[in-house]
């Protein structure tokens, strides 16, 4: 197949958009299709197989990390030239907005795959006014698409009752031979508890914005006085968050990539996520094949694959007093926590990005042979090549 993907986020940013288009590039070269991906400029002329072609952007009033491409007209028009079988936007806004466009006029296919919650944050931003006209302009976005791809049932429920059509789980998966229990080393654990090593270390992995709720973990270290806590990312909530935690008993990373990322899970006891509006959680996963006992939010995606007690502690996504309980039970109770490791451990391992992103491709197939049989029975004219414009 030749895919064309266009996405607004893409390297040297890093989030769970951005990993999960990284393994998906990698997959698409594995298996030997021709893909291209246009994207914000900043990131690598090519990744994996693919050539990656960069636009400059400007920042999202309402979401300054949000760049979106100024020059359209010349993005787009790379679709005509590479000639794709099939479209895949990823989080539209604005460019995926045009690519989709550009798909129709034509004749291609097109995916288009829904990654964050932006009217739930929103709402957490204390902008309910914009979260109705955010979520009307996304349905009408990713209504135009051939088929709507989200990671996780929560968030397929969620987009169905909201008018979103033809929509369908594309799940995600994990590398769980890098992120595993072997990498812990003594190194990791002395630098993530500053200095703390017998302390039982608290982990939290991912950006560090405000829906992300991270300042939630300090009434965590406060009824647990004996812990220390690692905050591994990014974002525009670090300052006021370092001096949130500055009396030591928190060490900030930075972003961490590859095997330093899988060191410093494996270094800590628990993996503790108080986000509420995540549409499934790639990094909990990490976690949990790294063998971590996790507590999570008692909603959205991490419901796939984190059940209460058995991979897992959920706790009331409303109530900072029940994630703080949560985690005083697997700070306090070893025999819970060792199951919790076994099990999560068990799940992570049954989630493989090979199938997930094999799935994938078939679903591309799907959607390539519908459009092709469609434009048979419009045009009457059989064996035609849609695209080819």
């Amino acid at each position: 197949m030749r895919i064309a993907l266009i996405t607004e986020t893409f390297l040297p940013k890093v989030d769970g958009i951005v990993n999960t288009l990284c393994h998906l590039l990698e997959h698409l070269g594995r298996r030997g299709h021709t893909s291209l991906l246009l994207a914000p400029n900043g990131g690598p002329a090519r990744y994996a197989s693919t050539q990656v072609i960069g636009f400059s952007t400007f920042p999202f009033p309402l979401y300054p990390e949000l760049r979106l491409v100024t020059r359209i007209p010349a993005a787009i028009a790379h679709l005509k030239h590479f000639k794709p079988d099939i479209v895949h936007v990823l989080n539209p806004v604005w460019l995926g907005v045009a690519g989709l466009w550009r798909a129709r006029s034509l004749g291609l296919p097109s995916v288009a795959s829904y990654h964050t919650d932006v009217p739930g944050f929103a709402a957490r931003w204390g902008l309910r006014l914009a979260v109705e006209p955010l979520r009307r302009y996304l349905r009408w976005i990713h209504n135009q698409a051939d088929l709507n791809l989200c990671p996780s049932r929560a968030t397929q429920r969620d987009l169905e009752a909201h008018g979103f059509r033809r929509v369908k789980v594309w799940s995600r998966g994990v590398d769980a031979e890098r992120f595993h229990p072997r990498q812990r080393s003594a190194e990791w654990r002395h630098r993530l508890s500053n200095g703390h090593p017998d302390a039982p270390l608290l982990l939290f992995a991912g950006r560090l914005a405000p829906e992300k709720r991270i300042d939630w973990l300090r009434a965590a270290l406060d009824a647990i006085p004996q812990a220390r806590l690692a905050i591994v990312g990014d974002g525009p909530s670090r300052p006021a968050l370092e001096q949130m935690f500055s009396d030591g008993r928190a060490v900030f990373t930075g972003y961490l990539r590859g095997d330093d990322l899988a060191r410093a899970y494996a270094a800590a006891d628990a993996f503790i996520f108080p986000g509420a509006n995540e549409t499934f959680g790639n990094v909990v996963l990490e976690a949990m094949a790294s063998g971590l006992p996790v507590v999570a939010a008692r909603s959205g995606g991490v419901l796939d694959f984190v059940s209460d007690r058995a991979s897992g502690l959920l706790f009331d996504p409303e109530d900072r007093q029940s994630l703080v309980e949560a985690t005083r039970a697997i700070v306090t109770d070893a025999p819970l926590a060792r199951r919790l490791s076994a099990e999560a451990r068990a799940v992570a391992e049954s989630r493989r990005w090979e199938s997930v992103l094999d799935g994938l491709l078939d679903d591309y197939d799907q959607v390539i042979s519908t459009a092709h049989a469609r434009a048979r029975r419009v045009t009457g004219l059989t064996g035609q090549t849609v695209g080819s414009g």
